[in-house]
């Protein structure tokens, strides 16, 4: 199930700030936008919002090696081939992921996306860098962050205290969210219809009215709706 845009920023924005801040080369608006393109404003249980694969990449701090397949499609020599296998990396928190595709950044192959004096020319980097094979990728993010206002947060990370790095990105995951009342509102509406159908227990509602549910939960209800169980998901 996706999240509505607004939501999904609501969650995402505060991460992408806080890594600006400490250091990361990724402006907030290009790594928000990035997560909602590759995701579609939706949170995996396998917390990697950016689309990075697997690769011949080893272990390291922020992935353990684990990984999930999917289906997806990639553009080569100009012809789109659909029905494609990519696996992907796999990790413990949505912020292991942001930090693992920093790691992947500092390659020479990433400079010109590293020295990006722009949210544009760092989406047009990302392109030209081989980070994705969909020819549109650069206009497709740019695009986000010009509807979605998302260079808000590239300002917000310039106003942000980078003196002690802190792990407040994983806490936030685990604790409530902060969404505006009218995003309670939405949210308590689309998972109504999955409780109208028998598919979950009142008791998610009630932290959705207590404004209590947290980021973390929000993953595990998507993961258990999507797989479309015919069980009630309970607390």
């Amino acid at each position: 199930m996706a999240l509505t845009p607004q939501a999904f920023i609501a969650i995402i924005a505060p991460m992408a700030v806080k890594l600006r801040a400490e250091g990361s080369p990724i402006f907030p608006s290009v790594r928000i936008a990035q997560a909602m393109l590759e995701t579609g404003c939706t949170l995996h249980s396998w917390n990697n919002l950016v689309g990075l694969k697997a690769g011949s990449g080893l272990p390291n701090a922020y992935w353990s090696g684990r990984t999930v397949s999917t289906k997806t499609w990639e553009v080569y020599d100009g012809v789109r081939h659909d029905g494609v296998t990519a696996y992907w990396r796999a990790y413990d928190t949505v912020a292991d992921g942001f930090r693992d595709q920093d790691l992947l950044f500092q390659a020479q192959r990433y400079t010109r996306v590293r020295q990006a004096s722009s949210p544009q020319t760092q989406t047009a980097m990302l392109l030209a860098c081989g980070y994705a094979t969909d020819p549109r990728y650069a206009d497709k993010l740019n695009s986000l962050i010009a509807t979605h206002r998302l260079t808000n947060y590239d300002e917000a990370s310039d106003n942000t205290d980078n003196s002690t790095p802190t792990d407040k990105e994983d806490e936030d995951m685990t604790q409530p969210m902060k969404l505006a009342p009218w995003q309670w509102e939405m949210l308590y509406e689309v998972l109504g219809k999955a409780y109208n159908e028998d598919r979950l227990d009142w008791s998610w509602l009630q932290k959705i009215k207590d404004q209590t549910m947290t980021a973390t939960e929000l993953v595990f209800i998507n993961t258990v709706l999507d797989g479309r169980l015919d069980r009630k998901i309970e607390v």
